[in-house]
């Protein structure tokens, strides 16, 4: 392991901004992580996974620590599941691809999504209707200040809407080593209840789907709509689709009936992120090197050399004119740094 000073992160984000570590370092395994932890104890630490779910507005005056460990097993198997294991530093997308090839199912909607397998807890990431909630099992984490290992349950991990403990009561305490999740052998529980993913498999004559084929849809769908981060700088999604009270939402509605929406229960009401931000005005908007992309406008991209300071502008911006219009507030979903 060697510590490197003044390192440049653009590489390490996908919005590929350039900022620098004061520190940088590397992990390979859960020995290395906590060598490096227990070294280190007076230092700040930043701890950097895929760099796919964050906007760096300045340089990082720590030891960034990234998160690089390899690595997938099979942990139990029966006739009808499998529980496997994928290390924190595993791309997430590679894992999908490598679940669907051994014939295991529940992670196929959420195909192509950037970043590693460590960080998915935490944001509880999800896409076309699953989550990571409805397959997780359990994950490992070190406790940064105790270097002591504990194992997360689905339950313990309290997963919500893009929401886990690791961003409330653990944010900070805790790094993600492994992760499990608990897939189908046989009988697969295949989800093509959004209608995108309807439209794909209609337009390539698929009428039984396989895992494979609706990961291939919804990588379709993604590629038609998303931009490559490795073509022009993006986290995915900036920002999380608002959930509101029904009672609210009914008000807004009757100004706006042409408003998209989903019910989530009884209660609770969906609006799509998307379509409040286009309906505003921004989609396709570019202010510098910051904007927002032509064809998603949930999406906020860099164009070359924008700064984060001037995508979260670009983001606060948004906020305040959709709230003017619609008087509904939605919140950033990557982590502003």
């Amino acid at each position: 392991m060697e510590i490197i000073s003044n390192q440049s992160l653009k590489n390490y984000n996908t919005f590929g901004i350039q900022a620098y570590a004061r520190k940088f370092v590397a992990v390979h395994s859960v020995a290395e992580l906590k060598q490096i932890l227990s070294e280190n104890k007076e230092e700040q630490i930043f701890i950097l996974g895929g760099g796919s779910n964050m906007l760096l507005t300045k340089n990082i005056d720590a030891l960034v620590i990234h998160i690089d460990l390899k690595g997938k097993k099979i942990v139990e198997q029966n006739q009808n599941h499998v529980i496997i294991e994928a290390a924190a530093g595993e791309n997430w997308h590679e894992f999908v691809l490598f679940a669907i090839e051994q014939g295991f199912g529940g992670l196929e909607n959420m195909s192509l999504i950037p970043g590693n397998v460590g960080t998915t807890p935490v944001q509880n990431i999800g896409a076309y209707g699953t989550e990571i909630k409805d397959t997780f099992v359990s994950c490992d984490a070190l406790n940064i200040n105790t270097l002591e290992l504990r194992t997360f349950s689905n339950s313990e991990c309290r997963f919500g809407y893009r929401d886990s403990i690791f961003k409330n009561e653990a944010k900070d305490q805790y790094i993600i080593t492994a992760v499990r999740f608990r897939l189908t052998t046989q009988n697969h529980r295949i989800n093509t209840s959004y209608g995108d993913i309807q439209a794909e498999l209609a337009s390539q004559n698929v009428t039984d789907p396989t895992l494979k084929d609706v990961s291939n849809a919804v990588i379709a769908i993604r590629k038609s709509k998303l931009p490559d981060p490795k073509e022009l700088g993006n986290s995915g999604s900036f920002f999380k689709n608002p959930i509101l009270v029904k009672d609210e939402f009914d008000k807004i509605h009757q100004r706006f009936p042409e408003m998209k929406f989903f019910p989530v229960s009884d209660s609770l009401v969906k609006v799509p992120a998307g379509w409040l931000i286009e309906q505003a005005g921004f989609k396709g908007k570019r202010f510098g090197d910051a904007g927002i992309h032509a064809k998603q406008a949930l999406v906020l991209v860099n164009y070359g050399n924008a700064t984060g300071q001037e995508i979260l502008a670009v983001s606060q911006n948004i906020q305040d004119t959709v709230y003017k219009k619609f008087g509904v507030r939605i919140e950033a979903e990557v982590n502003i740094i």
